[in-house]
């Protein structure tokens, strides 16, 4: 297992998009000659679950960074409920801005911060390369939710998000909703330094409803951010994704099923785009295996494009 010293890892707050993002960061922020690397992550998640990657980051030359996402404690919680992925993805794009990236920052995203990867890929703002893990591009998603029974399956939570028991029962027994699905998505992983973290940014009634606000807005069109242009992004990030991206997708995850791996493969036309499976890990796949993944997403960020 790699061992991370808190030391290298820093926390601070930023104002992007009308938001106040908090975050945690590894290397010289103040260095704008550096590269920025934007971290997300996602449900049910914190910025620590970057812990081992962001001093990797460091030590490759860039400035890491990784904000709890829009309504994740200690972040806002956003008062217009907007939560859908291109709304996500422009959240990206606005710490870009506020962050100083040039045209060689890179996006790595987890989970939900796989698709706000996938939505900012299409925005103006300059991103050099992408990676993503354990969620496959949308139209691969999609596919896997009306052709599959056993990801239907696997995805019962996020229809149950949909019912307002949801607010009542996910809280129950101090969020022990959140140790189950973290025991059935990456299975026989040890949480206990995860699970804490990830409390702490959903205890509150308001976090938690803004993370489930995510599921509504998706399935249940809860919440849409009107504006055109928004709509615009969510359309544009189910077809090929237009950068260099590397996807990692654990062989025993639990929550999306290794086969969206190939057919995730399917959008990544981009020169330089790969599929990776990491055996032995499942859903919290850069947790389990830190040392080989990290790998994996260093060779990737680092490489020359073009």
């Amino acid at each position: 297992m790699t061992e991370t010293s808190p030391a290298q890892i820093t926390q601070g707050g930023v104002d992007a998009g009308g938001l106040t993002f908090a975050y945690l960061a590894a290397g010289d922020l103040a260095d704008t000659a550096a590269p920025l690397a934007v971290c997300l992550h996602g449900f049910p998640d914190s910025a620590w679950t970057w812990r081992h990657l962001l001093p990797s980051l460091a030590a490759a030359g860039f400035r890491a960074v990784a904000p709890w996402m829009r309504g994740y404690a200690p972040t806002t919680v956003p008062s217009d409920g907007h939560y859908q992925a291109a709304v996500l993805g422009l959240d990206a794009c606005a710490l870009h801005t506020a962050l100083g990236g040039g045209d060689d920052a890179v996006l790595i995203g987890h989970d939900w911060g796989a698709l706000a990867g996938y939505a900012a890929a299409h925005h103006e703002t300059p991103w050099r390369r992408l990676v993503t893990l354990a969620v496959p591009p949308p139209a691969a998603l999609a596919t896997a939710f009306l052709s599959s029974y056993d990801q239907l399956q696997r995805s019962w939570y996020m229809f149950f998000f949909q019912h307002p028991l949801a607010d009542l029962a996910v809280p129950l027994d101090d969020l022990a909703f959140i140790d189950r699905l973290w025991a059935d998505w990456s299975p026989g992983y040890d949480a206990a330094e995860d699970l804490p973290h990830v409390k702490d940014a959903l205890r509150d009634p308001a976090n938690l409803g803004a993370a489930i606000g995510y599921y509504r807005a998706t399935l249940s069109g809860v919440g849409l951010d009107p504006r055109p242009e928004v709509a615009a992004l969510d359309a544009a990030a189910n077809g090929p994704v237009p950068l260099p991206t590397l996807y990692l997708h654990g062989a025993t995850d639990g929550c999306m099923g290794a086969d969206l791996a190939v057919a995730g493969g399917a959008s990544l036309t981009a020169p330089g785009s790969r599929v990776e499976v990491v055996e032995g890990a499942g859903h919290f796949l850069h947790l389990e295996r830190p040392d080989e993944v990290n790998a994996l997403i260093l060779d990737h960020v680092t490489a020359a494009t073009g």
